[in-house]
């Protein structure tokens, strides 16, 4: 299976196109039982601070007949998830949270279904709902699979009045059974943690003293005196492999030796502090030149959100930092794999996933987001990213049952045919602008705007004439009307008689009104207009990824040291 993005409801896609055992990692960042609208705000290109707004999504989760009888389809098949449904309403009733839950529930028996037993799950999710959704993923997956709860700090200090400042987020990470794939990864040592744990020096460099015995008593070997010492309620127990420093000579045999034994072979290679004092215990000298990295915490306070500025930020309101998705990527994954989102918003799961030569799979439910995220892999990667869409439409009866059955999924989909953002997407009010492209005109500072209008029914004169005086009053360059029909005649007359658009940089006039079919758009043709350059891009350009070069989060994955050369 290559990469690819698929639009449409996860849980039908899940079911029609995911094959059993055969996803190595899943991501999902489903929508926050949060009640409220999520926004998308698209800043002018000319510098204002103007914002349009576009609501992509309602996180409005509210008890329905659909919630009931999906219910009681769960309950009915029975199993530790169906427990669970009925244990939450038996404590909370019918309610948002739990059509939220509902919601959430087939999604992950389906995701566990897809998993390779080698696999792991991580499930990014608010405060208001993590242990909820817990109880749910042990249904789902086993309590046995839990592995960790992650706890990523989203934000800076937040003041709240009457409790803690909320700063942070949940990451519930779950395997499919105990043979997961997992690389010990690290990262770079802070500046405190080094002075706080490598205070001591010799010839040799920076160290930390590190002890030498483990909890509790043995009777063999390792619970014998060893130069005189004994360890008493503990035992000795020397530091793995990956703990001693490159210059450590490993003699044959060495992890077959006694414990004992390789207590002597550290102090003959002057790895042993050894206490000035009478009672004090030997200790392990752990050098700093020699250290892999610290191992990964379930506290991540090192990757911070990402800044207003950023050039990864794409303005996607739940957009995550790709060096959090990166961390999981690199624990949970090797190369070749393939990694699955199926909320996958702006594409930052696959962009990391295509950044470190995973396979991948996307899912999303608006075409909106899957315009980002095939525009976010044209700039990142170019031609290099090399992958399928599947569910948007192809021809033009699959235009039409879009049309019918979702005249908004519609108007997204055409918009992304050529590149233009929506704008001014809230139901009911139409100001007629359904979406703008915004190119540099003749001067430097210089922005001029097309005014797109897309129309899925029948349509007349009367809305050229209407796109007309759209296009008069934002005093735009171009009007462009996207339609279903073959324009009429009386249409084309009043686009012609609007005039042209002239263009002094490029020596070429341009119509004014322009008329445009589903049908000439799905064949290749596009608007008339002067080049769209970089700085006057209509969506935000993702930072292009230069393998090599790409700075990336000062994390990698340990190596494993061998005992016996």
């Amino acid at each position: 299976m290559e990469n690819t993005l698929y639009y449409g409801d996860n849980l039908d896609i899940l079911r029609r196109y995911i094959s059993d055992e055969s996803v190595d990692l899943v991501y999902l960042d489903p929508p926050f039982k949060s009640n409220q609208n999520y926004n998308i705000l698209f800043k002018e290109k000319n510098g204002s601070q103007a914002a349009s707004q576009i609501r992509a999504f309602e996180d409005t989760w509210t008890w329905s007949q659909d919630d009931e009888a999906i219910f009681a389809e769960l309950v009915m098949k029975g199993g530790k998830v169906a427990d669970c449904l009925q244990a939450f309403r038996t404590f909370m009733g019918p309610c948002d949270m739990l059509a939220y839950l509902v919601m959430m529930a087939p999604r992950l028996v389906e995701l566990r279904r897809a998993m390779k037993p080698t696999a792991s799950i991580y499930l990014h999710c608010d405060p208001a709902a993590s242990h909820y959704l817990k109880m749910l993923m042990d249904a789902a997956m086993g309590p046995d699979n839990f592995r960790n709860e992650i706890i990523w700090k989203r934000t800076s200090s937040h003041n709240r009045a009457k409790r803690w400042g909320p700063i942070h987020d949940c990451i519930l990470f779950y395997s499919k059974t105990d043979k997961m794939i997992w690389n010990r990864s690290v990262q770079e040592y802070e500046e405190n943690y080094i002075k706080k744990f490598y205070r001591l020096h010799d010839s040799t460099g920076r160290y930390g003293s590190y002890d030498l015995t483990g909890p509790g008593t043995r009777t063999g070997d390792s619970g014998q005196p060893w130069r005189g010492i004994d360890p008493k309620q503990r035992h000795w127990e020397p530091p793995p492999d990956r703990a001693l420093p490159d210059w450590f000579v490993f003699p044959g045999g060495y992890s077959k030796m006694s414990v004992r034994q390789r207590l002597d072979i550290l102090d003959a290679q002057n790895l042993i502090l050894w206490p000035t004092k009478k009672g004090g215990m030997p200790r392990f000298k752990r050098y700093l030149l020699s250290g892999t990295g610290l191992p990964l915490q379930d506290v991540i306070n090192d990757i911070p959100p990402i800044p207003t500025q950023a050039l990864e930020r794409l303005g996607y309101p739940t957009q995550k930092p790709e060096a959090l998705l990166e961390r999981i990527i690199s624990a949970s994954s090797n190369e070749g794999d393939l990694v699955l989102d199926p909320f996958c918003g702006c594409g930052t799961t696959i962009a990391a996933a295509q950044k470190m030569n995973r396979r991948w799979i996307g899912i999303d439910i608006t075409h909106l987001a899957i315009t980002l995220m095939k525009r976010r892999l044209y700039d990142a990667f170019g031609t290099e990213a090399k992958f399928e869409v599947i569910g948007e439409p192809t021809s033009l009866p699959d235009a039409a049952a879009l049309a019918v059955s979702d005249p908004y999924q519609f108007q997204w989909w055409a918009l992304g045919l050529i590149g233009a953002r929506p704008v001014e997407q809230k139901k009911g009010a139409d100001k007629g602008i359904d979406g703008k492209i915004v190119f540099q005109g003749d001067g430097p500072g210089v922005f001029e705007n097309v005014i797109i209008s897309v129309k899925a029914g029948h349509t007349g004169v009367n809305h050229v004439r209407d796109l007309r005086g759209v296009v008069e009053r934002e005093k735009a360059a171009i009007g462009v009307l996207i339609s279903m029909e073959t324009p009429t005649k009386p249409m084309q007359t009043e686009a012609f008689t609007a005039q042209f658009f002239e263009s002094k940089s490029w020596g070429k006039k341009y119509p004014k009104i322009q008329l445009l079919t589903v049908g000439e758009l799905l064949s290749g043709k596009t608007i008339e207009m002067p080049p769209i350059r970089q700085v006057g891009a209509t969506f935000k350009k993702a930072e292009r990824y230069i393998p090599g070069f790409q700075k990336q989060l000062e994390l990698k994955v340990a190596e494993k040291k061998s005992s016996d050369p």
